[in-house]
């Protein structure tokens, strides 16, 4: 694969940037974004709440121990009824459907569809919502006697949104009233070209833009006309609200079914699961866990979660992955006939394939993250965002790859593919950089674009790529500030994992469900050293670790990062976790579900010229004949600490991305580093990184 890399200059952190400093974590440059090895150190900043009288007053007026009112109140739920209906969402009526703008409409037009033996088309989109929406709204149709059928665009040579061959087709072959799922808010123009004769009723959640398309029906709760009085559902959410009208007017009843199909597309679409998402999850959950419909029992049973309660995690991690690889490697529509099937076998038949599928999309996102990551051997913490390009990368997938960028990085982040004379790209952003007004922004050198505040869509010209590039950086420049770019967690409270009882942890779960609008709380510790450690799972992956009490002792686990057993024990971390049941052979007991480990502040030492030149010395000592240093940063860590005194991860970290800015290292992509001598006298000042710090510090 051929591949091309921009990315966008910041320029000096005291020109462009202004660093703001606020408690400790800003005091000290952000590491782990230089891609040195498997042992970067991602500093975080925690924000702390504070504990509130307010907070204490609520815990009382519900019952609940203190910290239950801590979270609600940190959360803006400030009153005991907003409370109940958070904490009891199953006791809260489902909103009138028909509070949303043009449902009577489109309900009206839909039964007399039904009612007259017209031919219905669901129009949906590629991924898990647009599946789930097309199967809950077909499925409905079907049963209140309609003649419907179902299309899904190819992703790879139809994209996103409605496409105007298609809709020729359609109606071509006798459809007199189609109606979207999950897309068409801006199609403006292509449902302005269609023939009279077939009716077009469009249902989406994307935000609609300054013209609405001129359809027989709109029905869009971020409509400006609208008054629905929730605004974050997903596509499937509004499909869910468009049955829900259906029944009502053929039937007089209310509908609350196949909400397993409801909360799956909800999940994995990560809206707000708030308000009326929180209902629809947490009651599709239960339903997910005691009796899926045929589709879902066969993706649980193929993922390795039969017999197990289903929550937020297992859907977005497990399941709708499986689901998705159907649209980003093939066509969606294995997806839909997933969900839709009713025969066991046949069910169980298609879930093989997906899961199939999905190793496919796992080995083939690894394949361009590793290219991807390979284009970005030159940045540094000056960096504001990243854009790579390739030309043949799989368009299913750059999504993935550009959220995995952002994990690493935490930067915004866009990979784009070539298609013919267009390139076609996937956007994810961070917090305080909102993808869709970033992309408005520089709208005119883009085809089109579309999405939400931290992900979107793109397709732009070949040779409008780097005036795209420059409208995009200029963008980012103006709206992030230094600080933006280091990831933040809301730490709920400082607490020790041995402070936790079962009878605590288990109230905590009234929380749930978890997802967006709504995380897990994390709670943290500081200046901690664990007990033990070791590297569990296959290949030793994953990292388990014991802390707590010499009389109470605490598992954490911390997925993905084994390799941190050899020396998490040997120096001072800030642990950030949530608190969770583990049940083993009958025995329940607490651990920790580790969300981040950092270094303690007082193992920050960032290394001054003096450390340098003694890393520098001690590397210089390692080097074999070829001039290579067979040794990763934690190796090295490890081994300079024995020999030559402390250091932390952190230190040497620093100090080899320094190396590596000023072309004394280079990583290998076996592991280990080359190491190059000078060539002539070298500046400390035009290594990124220590420029950042001596910046920094005369800021002070």
């Amino acid at each position: 694969m051929k591949a091309l890399i921009y990315v966008f200059l910041g320029g000096g952190a005291g020109s462009i940037f202004r660093f703001m400093i606020s408690n400790y974590a800003h005091k000290l440059p952000m590491a782990g974004s230089f891609p040195i090895g498997r042992g970067e150190t991602m500093l975080k900043e925690w924000i702390v709440h504070e504990e509130t009288a307010e907070g204490n007053a609520l815990a009382h007026a519900l019952g609940t121990a203190p910290i239950i009112g801590q979270i609600l109140w940190h959360r803006g739920i400030k009153t005991a009824e907003a409370a109940q209906a958070f904490l009891h969402p199953e006791n809260e009526p489902f909103h009138d459907p028909f509070l949303m703008r043009d449902m009577e409409q489109a309900a009206e037009r839909i039964m007399r569809a039904i009612r007259g033996g017209e031919q219905i088309v669901v129009y949906g989109d590629y991924d898990v919502d647009g599946m789930t929406s097309t199967t809950l709204l077909m499925k409905n149709i079907r049963a209140l006697g309609g003649t419907v059928s179902y299309y899904i665009p190819n992703r790879f040579t139809e994209g996103y949104g409605i496409n105007g061959a298609a809709l020729q087709q359609i109606a071509a072959e006798g459809c007199n009233l189609l109606v979207t799922v999950d897309c068409g808010i801006a199609s403006v123009q292509t449902v302005a070209e269609m023939d009279e004769g077939m009716d077009i009723i469009i249902t989406d959640h994307h935000l609609p833009g300054s013209t609405l398309p001129p359809a027989y029906a709109v029905i869009n709760p971020h409509r400006a006309d609208c008054t629905y009085p929730f605004k974050d559902l997903a596509g499937v959410g509004v499909a869910f609200k468009l049955v829900q009208a259906l029944w009502q007017m053929a039937e007089q009843r209310p509908y609350a079914d196949d909400l397993d199909i409801a909360a799956l597309g909800t999940i994995a679409d990560l809206v707000p699961l708030t308000g009326e998402n929180r209902k629809i999850v947490q009651m599709g959950l239960e339903h997910m866990s005691t009796h899926p419909c045929a589709g879902i029992a066969a993706l649980i049973e193929v993922a390795g979660l039969a017999g197990k309660a289903i929550h937020t995690g297992a859907v977005g991690f497990q399941l709708a992955p499986r689901l998705n690889a159907a649209g980003r490697i093939e066509t969606a529509r294995s997806g839909v006939e997933l969900l839709v099937a009713e025969d066991v076998r046949e069910a169980a038949r298609i879930a093989g394939e997906l899961n199939a599928l999905n190793t496919e999309r796992r080995d083939l996102e690894q394949a361009i993250l590793a290219e991807a990551e390979m284009l970005l051997t030159d940045f540094t913490p000056d960096v504001p965002a990243i854009v790579v390009a390739g030309e043949d990368w799989n368009s299913g997938v750059i999504g993935i790859v550009a959220s995995r960028l952002v994990e690493k990085y935490y930067r915004p982040s866009i990979v784009l593919t070539r298609q013919g004379d267009v390139y076609k790209g996937s956007c994810r952003s961070i917090a305080g950089l909102p993808m869709y007004e970033a992309l408005a922004a520089c709208g005119d050198t883009l085809i089109q674009f579309g999405g939400h505040e931290m992900a979107a869509g793109l397709t732009l010209a070949r040779d409008r790529v780097e005036d795209f590039r420059r409208a995009f950086a200029n963008y980012v420049k103006e709206s992030l500030a230094m600080e933006d770019f280091t990831p933040k967690i809301a730490v709920e409270a400082i607490a020790a994992p041995a402070d936790w009882t079962l009878a605590m942890v288990e109230e905590l779960a009234l929380l749930e469900p978890y997802g967006m609008g709504n995380p897990r709380p994390v709670f943290g510790v500081r200046d901690l050293r664990p007990q033990s450690a070791a590297a569990i799972g296959a290949d030793g992956k994953h990292l388990r670790i014991e802390v707590g009490t010499r009389d109470k002792r605490v598992a954490a686990l911390y997925w993905n990062y084994g390799e941190l057993a050899g020396i998490i024990t040997e120096e001072a971390s800030d642990l950030a976790y949530t608190p969770s049941i583990n049940e083993w052979q009958g025995m329940r007991s607490v651990q920790c579900m580790v969300d981040s480990i950092m270094p303690a502040a007082h193992e920050r030492i960032f290394p001054t010229r003096d450390i340098l030149k003694a890393i520098y010395t001690f590397l210089s000592g390692l080097r074999d004949r070829d001039d290579r240093i067979p040794y990763g940063e934690l190796a090295l860590t490890r081994r300079f600490s024995r020999e030559m005194g402390h250091v932390s991860r952190y230190t040497m970290e620093c100090a080899l991305r320094i190396f590596c800015e000023l072309a004394l290292l280079a990583p290998l992509s076996e592991g280990g580093f080359q190491f190059i001598p000078p060539a002539g006298k070298l500046e400390l000042m035009d290594a990124p990184t220590f420029r950042q710090h001596e910046e920094r510090k005369g800021d002070m």
